[in-house]
């Protein structure tokens, strides 16, 4: 599971990369992979500080550059 998750990861930051800040809902329409392994891997990232999550529904997601 943890290499999924990191695989996952590296589809979210290559999407981020191509597509620019982007909502949660258009990287979970995006990205062929669970939902629930999306969360996961978003939430490493941000817990390594790759990433920056905004807002309180329907959160914007950026690459920290």
């Amino acid at each position: 599971m943890i290499t999924e998750i990191g695989i996952t990861a590296g589809d979210i930051w290559h999407y981020l990369d191509e597509h620019g800040q982007t909502t949660l809902s258009a990287l979970v329409s995006g990205i062929e992979k669970p939902r629930d392994l999306i969360l996961m891997s978003l939430g490493w990232l941000a817990r390594e500080g790759h990433v920056i999550l905004e807002g309180e529904s329907d959160y914007r997601v950026s690459l920290r550059r």
